[in-house]
């Protein structure tokens, strides 16, 4: 499937998420602030994800090993997006928070 050149960027960043997030956001009060908290900034918050990271880590030492350098590349790919790209990744996850707001 081609992806609009529009959207491509998010596309990518995405996609490498999927490899990582379910893992690192797994029992997460509140999985879209913890998000939001790493994206909000015009830099991806290294140090949230970090210490997420390491919560994982004591919980699941196997799982958490695959899970650094792929948050590394989300880290490294977020900060290479454009702002208006950047903007759309926090509107994105504000309004799946809100959907699964209403699903309940």
């Amino acid at each position: 499937m081609a992806v609009s050149p529009a959207i491509a960027p998010f596309h990518q960043l995405a996609q490498q998420s999927r490899s990582c997030a379910p893992a690192l956001l797994a029992g997460a009060d509140d999985p879209h602030a913890e998000l939001l908290a790493m994206v909000w900034g015009p830099r991806f918050d290294r140090e949230h994800a970090l210490g997420l990271w390491a919560r994982l880590s004591q919980r699941q030492p196997a799982a958490a090993l695959p899970v650094l350098p792929a948050l590394l590349s989300v880290a490294d790919h977020f900060d290479t997006l454009d702002s208006p790209v950047q903007h759309r990744v926090r509107r994105l996850i504000l309004r799946h928070r809100a959907l699964g707001e209403t699903a309940m």
